[in-house]
């Protein structure tokens, strides 16, 4: 498999039968995740200043519970925390540039324009979420669709009084905020292709048990973002009081799909069996590039969170595993 995004020779596949996820062919999935690693590239690129921060742990939470309620498979969980996210961050971003045009206004009607806009997002909050959940609904096949009667359901009883005119005309509001591109990767889509991949590299570890502990993690991720992120950057810098500089440049590591897949990856490895974590990670830094370090110090932070712990406090063979990683 071709490294992602930097062209090395493929991999050689092995073949693990009777896996669910040894059914797509190796240049398809070569295919998809250069395509994947491109657009990843693509969007870190483009970045804005505020990118991440609708992923704020309570709306997340809220998001996912309500998924769960109304019976959406994960991608579609995902997708709508993602849809959520991007919107509200364009929507934010226009409000204020609005009130920021060249014209006669002084700046004290600017600022009261910039609160009005405020208050009436705050009052569409939940409308905007409730209609982030239903599109990502809409793309998925496998479930029902999220309609109109459920979603005035939830709202009303939060004593929101939208009617089913104002939810289609927020639906529509969202997708064309989002010039109608909402069906995007996430970070699901990367943790599942680079799953495929292992196992056709051959990884020794179950992937069915790989995928569940995935999706354990990468939930806890969502939901513990800023302090898991906070613990990355001081131990990539080695310093407890970054500058505002160094956490400006890291937000490209908070948005980089390709490595929080990979070291979620790398993270369930250790957890299901940290003798086989070397492998892993091997793999995982042929196929994508990222470095066995960085793979670390995501586990790192992760565990230090997740388990109160770290990888060298968890237990006797876990932290010869880590002496062995320290000394190759």
């Amino acid at each position: 498999m071709a490294q992602a995004g930097r062209g090395r020779l493929p991999c050689a596949f092995g073949r693990l039968p009777g896996l669910a996820f040894g059914a797509a062919a190796p240049e398809l999935l070569e295919a998809a995740l250069l395509r994947l690693a491109a657009d990843n590239e693509r969007r870190l690129r483009e970045l804005p200043a505020a990118a991440g921060c609708f992923r704020e742990p309570r709306a997340t939470e809220l998001i996912f519970l309500l998924a769960e309620k109304w019976r959406l498979d994960l991608p579609a969980r995902y997708q709508a925390a993602e849809i959520f996210n991007r919107f509200m961050i364009k929507q934010v971003q226009e409000m204020y540039n609005s009130t920021k045009e060249p014209g006669e206004s002084s700046e004290q009607e600017n600022s009261h324009s910039w609160n009005s806009l405020k208050a009436q997002m705050h009052d569409t909050f939940m409308l905007r979420l409730a209609s982030c959940i239903q599109l990502a609904s809409k793309l998925s096949f496998h479930y029902s669709i999220v309609n109109n009667n459920t979603v005035l359901k939830f709202l009303q009883s939060l004593d929101y009084s939208f009617t089913k005119q104002e939810l289609l005309e927020s639906e529509l509001a969202v997708l064309k905020g989002l010039h109608f591109q909402i069906n995007v990767p996430t970070p699901l889509a990367y943790v599942e292709l680079l799953l495929e991949v292992l196992g056709h590299n051959g990884c020794l570890l179950s992937l069915k048990q790989l995928h569940e502990m995935c999706v354990h993690l990468l939930d806890l991720t969502y939901l513990m973002r800023d302090v898991i992120y906070n613990t990355l950057l001081k131990t990539s810098i080695e310093n407890s009081t970054p500058n505002e500089l160094q956490i400006a440049k890291f937000l490209s590591v908070k948005e980089d799909f390709m490595l929080l897949a990979a070291g979620i990856i790398g993270t369930s490895a250790f957890i299901l069996n940290p003798e086989h974590w070397n492998q892993v990670v091997e793999h995982l830094n042929c196929i994508t590039g990222i470095t066995s370090q960085s793979m670390f110090e995501f586990l790192y932070a992760i565990l230090k969170h997740s388990l109160g712990t770290t990888p060298t406090e968890t237990n006797a063979r876990q932290m010869e595993c880590f002496q062995e990683y320290h000394t190759t």
